[in-house]
């Protein structure tokens, strides 16, 4: 579908040079002299190269739609990681460099989001947020408990994250996906 450049947001798929790109960051700038552009960073879903270009603000870019599905995660294996649409059944395997660093959280049968483009899987959307229990944390020092800091400890996934110094090793804690960052105790 033609949309105008000053349209396309992050996270857009535009096809552009018979490739398939997703928009990273799009900013549109106003020189002192002269029209308006759109800058637009996008990265090549398939191989990963990221480029830059330069747009006018009604110039017509195609904007790809993609399907999103609700699937189940099932099992990684050899980098690979499998899931199962819930509606069909059919399954699906996602390279690693798709997931990125999320991957991390996976848990089995946790469901995600993945958008596809003509059945071939281009991003996984995680839960917000995943509970894990903290199987490492630093002892409370005296004193710090009066001031709002936290302590470093390590998930059951490996991750470090900080958490407030009441948080003991054993202890459930929900973690927020996007950026590691404690949101807090499990409620049991």
């Amino acid at each position: 579908m033609k949309v105008d450049a000053n349209t396309v947001r992050k996270g857009h798929v535009l096809e552009h040079n018979n490739k398939l790109w997703v928009v990273i960051k799009s900013e549109i700038m106003i020189p002192g002299k002269g029209n308006a552009i759109v800058q637009i960073d996008m990265k090549d879903v398939r191989t990963g190269i990221k480029t830059n270009e330069r747009f006018r603000t009604q110039e017509s870019v195609e904007r790809v739609q993609l399907s999103d599905h609700e699937m189940q995660f099932l099992f990684v294996s050899d980098g690979d990681y499998t899931f199962m649409d819930q509606e069909s059944f059919e399954q699906y395997v996602v390279q690693a460099d798709i997931i990125g660093d999320a991957a991390v959280y996976l848990q089995d049968g946790m469901i995600c989001n993945v958008q596809t483009y003509e059945g071939s899987p281009l991003s996984v959307e995680l839960p917000g947020q995943v509970t894990l229990e903290i199987v490492e944390a630093d002892p409370v020092v005296k004193g710090q408990t009066a001031s709002s800091s936290y302590k470093p400890a390590k998930l059951s996934n490996g991750v470090r994250i900080l958490v407030p110094p009441f948080i003991e090793a054993g202890t459930r804690v929900v973690v927020a996906t996007a950026d590691n960052s404690y949101v807090e105790r499990a409620k049991e």
